[in-house]
């Protein structure tokens, strides 16, 4: 099978593609034919080797991606042999997904809802269950007026569309102009533009101060959307884009994080994901596809900030 391999840490280059043995399905392991392939900004950074877990390198040489759609084709022993043919999202473990072909624990195979497309659904997996999980501890509520950083991102684009729905008043946060439609679009009553100076002075005026802010990207942004929170606001700090981690702000409560969810609630995370979905209630961006022999230049353009929503691999 074709498969883009890594054998060192670095800039996009060293993502290659290569012909692989086809992997082997083991005990409760299914082999999922892939169709599509979801890149997170972190796998950008596992790949570079820099933070946030620059001290935990994952063993090389290794195919990236950890959450792939398609049909499953195949299933190893003691896995349910009815599974063959099945339409279903999942993660991989870890490693694998830039692929034609992954390897899955049978117990991790999420069915897709009626109604929702494949590539929807995969775009859905990993920025879905975390934007579910950040709005239920952030507890939003009506009348609020809530701030979203990097609003025309994969996970961001839905925390609008969650925190819309829950009654607040959203104001998109992005860099570049070209973005308002789009955050318009899902929700939010206003859109700023965050490589301009002060921004944060416009959304505190406009709002009096938010009573919270997603912040993924850390560095002077989530420095800069803190001054835009009201005394004794939260803060759901989630992410650093950035490269480094947004400094605590006194007069700001820090949203818990809860920890690592355990597997079983990360599955239920994703399906709820999918349940918004298929209601209508959530709808994933995917701004861009890739094939599969482009890996490096997806990387390359996520890490250049130069994409909207999700971006997908297509072997």
């Amino acid at each position: 099978m074709r498969a883009v391999v890594m054998d060192r840490f670095g800039g996009p280059e060293v993502l290659r593609i290569r012909e692989v043995e086809d992997p082997v399905p083991g005990p409760g392991q299914v082999l999922v034919a892939v169709d599509y392939a979801g890149i997170t900004y972190v796998e950008t950074q596992v790949r570079a080797g820099r933070d946030p877990a620059a001290h935990q390198r994952p063993p090389l040489p290794r195919i990236p991606g950890n959450g792939v759609g398609g049909r499953v084709s195949a299933v190893g022993p003691g896995a349910d042999a009815a599974l063959v043919g099945q339409t279903v999202v999942t993660t991989t473990g870890g490693t694998g997904g830039y692929a034609e072909l992954a390897v899955a624990r049978a117990e991790d195979l999420i069915p897709v809802p009626a109604g929702v497309a494949l590539r929807d659904a995969v775009a859905l997996l990993a920025d879905g269950r975390t934007a579910v999980l950040l709005h239920r501890q952030a507890e939003v509520r009506p009348g609020e007026w809530v701030l979203v950083e990097a609003a025309a991102g994969g996970v961001g684009s839905l925390l609008v569309q969650l925190a819309a729905a829950s009654g607040a008043k959203v104001v998109g946060a992005a860099r570049g102009p070209g973005k308002e439609a789009l955050v318009a679009s899902l929700g939010a009553l206003a859109y700023v533009d965050y490589s301009k100076p002060r921004w944060e002075r416009e959304v505190a005026e406009m709002s009096g101060g938010v009573d919270l802010i997603f912040d993924g990207v850390g560095g002077v942004v989530g420095a800069q959307g803190m001054r835009a929170v009201r005394p004794g606001g939260r803060a759901s700090v989630y992410g650093m884009a950035s490269g480094s981690w947004t400094e605590p702000a006194t007069h700001v409560t820090i949203v818990p994080d809860g920890g690592v969810p355990a597997p079983a609630e990360i599955r239920a995370l994703a399906e709820e994901a999918l349940a918004h979905a298929a209601a209508g209630r959530l709808r994933p961006v995917v701004g861009q596809t890739y094939p599969l022999s482009e890996a490096a230049e997806a990387h390359r353009a996520i890490e250049a900030r130069a994409t909207i929503g999700k971006t997908l691999l297509i072997p």
